[in-house]
């Protein structure tokens, strides 16, 4: 049964008004709008509420602006019922948000149609809006879903490539904690910023796994070569900078195809930036900063963010870790190539982000330290 509060000073008012609705309704009653506003918040909350407006101490007036500056009263419709029937004062209580304006004496099929028509509606927009937070709870339960299986997938995908390397262990984890490092250090340097905002140090984050997918396309015997390579099989496995970057390329150019004018524009949007920063680390993370690297010799800015940032993450990662032809770098001899790297290999900036931070990286390398024999 619905539940109508009815809001008067003079008891005859909320005798009668009551009367004509109590075979329909559980009736509640208030005498002043103090007790009217309690009435409001309090069980069973109204779904309807009839006010008066001439009322001591506080009018109805002022009572309708209370009941909707409250969240949990903002949404309950009110009725005016009053002795004030001038259109102004119609019109006046209408603009302050009341569904609908009933005068005194009252006609009791009249007040009982508007209250059964007004609860209706509010039945129909409470419904409505039951079903808009179930869709809503739908469309970020299914982009959620939608996240994981990308993330699982992707993941997937660069553990394969991994996998070819018996050497590599943890170096998808290190890396890319790595990098969370150094983009937390940077995200507020000036050349830096605008380029770190939340959104793109997740989308780096998540993109630095597949720096190496490229290995996917280079021969066993100089992948998993348990010797230094030759200059000439050297040369072979620099292609897996240009295997891995133009594989996501293809990726980005056939969503593209496949979804020119889709609906669904903000999710491709996301999935194409997403795409471009993988591409961008995979193929560019072996430049250098003074542009003597591969495999397009870009130097400088020139180099994307992401793949600045994952050069150093990767040659740290390499210098500490142990391979079948070496021995795994002592910590201050890698601060020290890599500081020496500065403005060389590195950008200047990457490498004082690291120099801050160097023993959070010493302490993720040994917490996952590969068991290479």
């Amino acid at each position: 049964m619905k539940t109508v509060l009815v809001v008067d000073d003079t008891r005859e008012n909320l005798e009668v008004i009551g009367g004509v609705l109590q075979d329909q309704y559980r009736v509640r009653v208030a005498n002043s709008g103090q007790r009217a506003l309690k009435a409001a918040k309090s069980e069973p909350q109204p779904d309807l509420i009839l006010l008066d407006v001439m009322m001591p101490e506080m009018d109805g007036y002022a009572v309708i602006r209370e009941l909707q500056a409250e969240p949990a009263t903002g949404d309950i419709p009110v009725i005016f019922v009053t002795a004030m029937d001038s259109d102004d004062d119609e019109q006046y209580g209408l603009s302050l948000g009341a569904v609908d304006y009933v005068t005194k004496p009252i006609r009791p099929a009249i007040l009982l149609a508007r209250v059964n028509a007004h609860l209706e509606l509010k039945q129909a927009r409470d419904r409505l809006k039951d079903q808009n937070h179930w869709l809503e709870a739908e469309i970020q339960r299914r982009m959620a879903e939608n996240e994981l299986i990308k993330d699982v997938s992707l993941n997937a995908l660069a553990l394969l490539a991994e996998a070819r390397d018996l050497e590599t262990g943890f170096h998808l984890h290190r890396t890319q904690t790595y990098l969370e490092l150094l983009m937390e250090q940077l995200q507020d340097h000036p050349r830096f910023a605008d380029g770190l905002t939340g959104q793109q140090r997740t989308l780096i984050t998540k993109a630095a796994p597949l720096h190496d997918i490229g290995k996917v396309g280079i021969p066993d015997q100089v992948l998993l070569k348990p010797a230094r390579l030759t200059p000439e099989e050297f040369q072979i496995m620099k292609q897996h900078s240009r295997i891995g970057g133009d594989a996501l390329t293809n990726a980005i150019e056939k969503v593209l195809q496949q979804h020119p004018d889709d609906e669904r524009q903000d999710e491709n949007h996301r999935s194409l930036e997403f795409l471009e920063t993988a591409r961008q680390i995979a193929l560019y993370h072996h430049e250098r900063w003074d542009g003597g690297g591969y495999p397009e010799g870009l130097s400088g800015e020139q180099i994307p963010m992401a793949a600045r940032l994952m050069a150093l993450a990767d040659v740290f990662d390499a210098l500490t870790c142990r391979r079948h032809y070496k021995e795994p770098f002592s910590m201050e001899m890698t601060v020290l190539i890599i500081r020496d790297e500065r403005g060389k290999q590195f950008d200047p900036d990457v490498v004082d982000a690291f120099l801050s931070v160097q023993e959070r990286f010493a302490e993720i390398a040994r917490s996952y330290a590969d068991n290479v024999r």
